[in-house]
């Protein structure tokens, strides 16, 4: 199976999705809270896949020193989370973050499973886009049988999810746009590439009039949500509503 790397941030105020506090109603708390949703929902579809769930945290030096706290703390952060949203947290793999940039993060932790570890394929997730679910990530998993590379795209040239069975070089390659930098980067190694589903990522406040809306859809026709994003959703009263013509995001009273 695919070895999946989530490599994320801890959800702490102010670090986590800082863009989208932001950008939108949401405060840096709740935005934290939101991050923790999405990447709880990740680990679920990552479980559930069957696929083994590596978890790349940050070491404390490498944060922003506003937001730093004691060595070790961060990897605790994101053991919590694994244990409240797993039935067998123990399955999990954790390890620290090596490198100056999330560029170098990313390369070197695929570069190391592909070259050192001799996995057969290996995904960078980074928790941000909570409708990848068990059944696409499977459907991920199967196009790296037949392809080097296998790239998501999102909106604003995002990339939700990169598969690798041959490295590239990763300097820049998450530079926007990213779907388009890490495929050029696939190509000029001469490696094939495919492409996933389109699947929405959320890391501004416009992110969230899609996310709002699709789960609160999906929700009254009784369809599959990713749970934790939703509760949060629904306790915080998020809606979309015309306003002045536009889709704005809105509290219910």
């Amino acid at each position: 199976m695919t070895v999946v790397v989530l490599l994320a941030d801890p959800p702490r105020p102010g670090l986590a999705l800082s863009e989208l506090a932001a950008t939108s109603p949401l405060s840096e708390a709740e935005a934290a809270d939101l991050h923790a949703a999405m990447l709880k929902d990740t680990m679920v579809a990552v479980s559930r896949s069957g696929s083994d769930l590596l978890v790349n945290y940050p070491a404390e030096e490498h944060l922003p020193e506003a937001d730093r706290k004691e060595e070790g703390t961060a990897e605790a952060e994101m053991r919590a989370l694994a244990v409240d949203a797993l039935e067998d947290p123990d399955d999990v793999r954790f390890e620290v973050q090596v490198g100056s940039s999330f560029d170098a993060r990313a390369g070197n932790t695929i570069q190391h499973l592909l070259r050192d570890e001799d996995v057969a394929s290996a995904a960078l997730l980074r928790g941000d886009a909570p409708f990848f679910a068990r059944a696409k990530l499977d459907t991920v998993s199967t196009k790296l049988r037949t392809s080097d590379v296998v790239v998501g795209p999102s909106s604003g040239g995002r990339c939700y999810v990169a598969g690798f069975c041959e490295s590239v070089d990763f300097a820049d390659a998450f530079e926007t746009p990213e779907l388009q930098t890490v495929t050029d980067r696939a190509t000029d190694a001469g490696h094939s590439v495919t492409f996933a589903e389109f699947q929405p990522t959320v890391r501004t406040g416009e992110d969230l009039l899609t996310l709002v809306p699709t789960i609160r859809a999906r929700w009254r026709a009784s369809s599959i949500v990713p749970g934790h994003t939703a509760e949060f959703v629904v306790e915080n009263g998020l809606r979309v509503a015309a306003e002045g013509g536009d889709p704005t995001l809105v509290r219910e009273d």
